[in-house]
C-alpha cells in the first residue's frame, strides 16, 4: 500500500474524528427512532402506525440521548489514559531504566521533529506494542518487555516507529472516539438484552414487544458501529506500516519484526478486547469457512502476513 504522505493522512484522520462524532450519536438517535417506530406504542385502533406521533416522542427524546451519549463519552475521553494502563498493567519506562529504547525513540522522534511521547513498560514476555493518548501530553508508546528484550535495534526502531506514527497520524485519537462510542452501543445491548431475559413473563404485548424490539434494534446498530470501527482500524495498521517504512528507510526491518511478533503475541494480561485492538498484532482464533468470514469481517488488524508482504514489497 502507497503510503499518502504525512499531512494528508492528519487530515484524513481528522475529517474521520469529525464524521465519527456525528455519525455514531446520529446511529444511536436512529437506533431510538426505530425502536419507537417498531414498538407498537403508537399504532392507532386499526392497528395502523402514527408516523406523527413516533416523532413527536422521538424529539422529545432527543435532548435526553444526547446528554447521556455526551457525559458518557467525556469521562470516558478524558479517563482513558488511567483506564488503560490499570488494564494492561503497565508502569513507566524511566529513562535510567532502559537507555537503548529512550535512545531509538528519541532518535526518531528528532528526526521526524516531534515530541518525545511518554513511555510505558508491560511485564509480559509476549512481543507486543501499543500507542495511546489524545494529545502530546498524554501521548504514550506501550511496549512489552518481550519485545524490548527480543528483537534487535533495527526491529525494534520499526516497531517504535509504527506506534510514532499512529500518534503522528492521529490514528489514537480517531480509535479512543470510536472505542467509546461503540461501548455506548455495546452497554445498550446489554442492558436491552437483559431486560428481554429476566421480564419475559410480564406484559408481553406492550412491555415485552417494546424490550425484544429495543433488543434487535440496538443489537444490529452495535453490529454496524463495529464493522466500520474495524474498518477503520485494519486500515490505520497499513498506514503506519508504511509510515514508518518511510521514517525508517529499512522497511524490512518492521517486517522481520512482524514475523517474530506473529508467533508470541498475546498479552494474556490483557482481557478487554478494546485495548487488545490497540496493540500492534492483535487477530481472532484461526477458522475456516463462513466463520473465517466473519472473522475477518470483524478483525482488528489485517492479517500479518499480507503486511510482512508489503513491506517486504515496499
Amino acid at each position: 500500500m502507497a503510503y499518502v504522505g504525512i499531512q494528508a493522512q492528519i487530515r484524513k484522520n481528522n475529517t474521520r474524528s469529525v464524521l465519527l462524532l456525528l455519525g455514531f450519536p446520529l446511529l444511536i438517535l436512529t437506533a431510538v427512532w426505530a425502536i419507537f417506530y417498531f414498538s407498537g406504542a403508537f399504532k392507532n385502533e386499526y392497528g395502523e402506525i402514527q408516523t406523527e406521533a413516533v416523532n413527536d416522542a422521538f424529539i422529545g427524546a432527543i435532548p435526553a440521548v444526547l446528554i447521556a451519549v455526551g457525559i458518557w463519552f467525556l469521562i470516558a475521553f478524558f479517563s482513558h489514559t488511567r483506564i488503560i494502563s490499570r488494564t494492561t498493567g503497565s508502569e513507566t519506562l524511566q529513562r535510567k531504566d532502559n537507555m537503548r529504547v529512550y535512545n531509538l525513540v528519541e532518535n526518531l522522534c528528532i528526526a521526524e521533529g516531534m515530541p518525545m511521547p511518554k513511555l510505558n513498560v508491560i511485564e509480559s514476555n509476549a512481543l507486543n506494542a501499543f500507542a495511546s493518548g489524545i494529545n502530546e501530553k498524554s501521548y504514550t508508546v506501550t511496549l512489552t518487555r518481550g519485545v524490548i528484550n527480543k528483537l534487535d535495534d533495527h526491529e525494534l526502531q520499526g516497531v517504535i516507529a509504527h506506534e510514532l506514527m499512529h500518534i503522528k497520524n492521529k490514528d489514537v485519537r480517531l480509535l479512543i472516539v470510536s472505542i467509546i462510542f461503540v461501548g455506548i452501543l455495546a452497554f445498550a445491548a446489554q442492558i436491552a438484552f437483559r431486560n428481554l431475559i429476566f421480564s419475559g413473563g410480564r406484559n408481553r404485548k406492550n412491555d415485552g414487544r417494546m424490550v425484544l424490539v429495543a433488543t434487535i434494534v440496538i443489537f444490529v446498530a452495535y453490529l454496524i458501529s463495529l464493522v466500520f470501527r474495524f474498518a477503520l482500524s485494519r486500515k490505520r495498521e497499513y498506514m503506519a506500516d508504511a509510515g514508518a517504512a518511510e521514517m525508517t528507510k529499512n522497511p524490512k526491518a518492521l517486517a522481520s519484526a512482524l514475523r517474530k511478533i506473529s508467533g508470541n503475541y498475546k498479552v494474556e494480561s490483557v482481557k478487554s478486547e478494546d485495548v487488545a485492538e490497540m496493540f500492534i498484532e492483535n487477530r481472532p482464533d484461526k477458522s475456516s469457512g463462513i466463520a473465517s468470514f466473519f472473522s475477518g469481517l470483524f478483525a482488528t488488524h489485517p492479517p500479518i502476513d499480507k503486511r510482512i508482504q508489503a513491506l517486504e514489497n515496499y
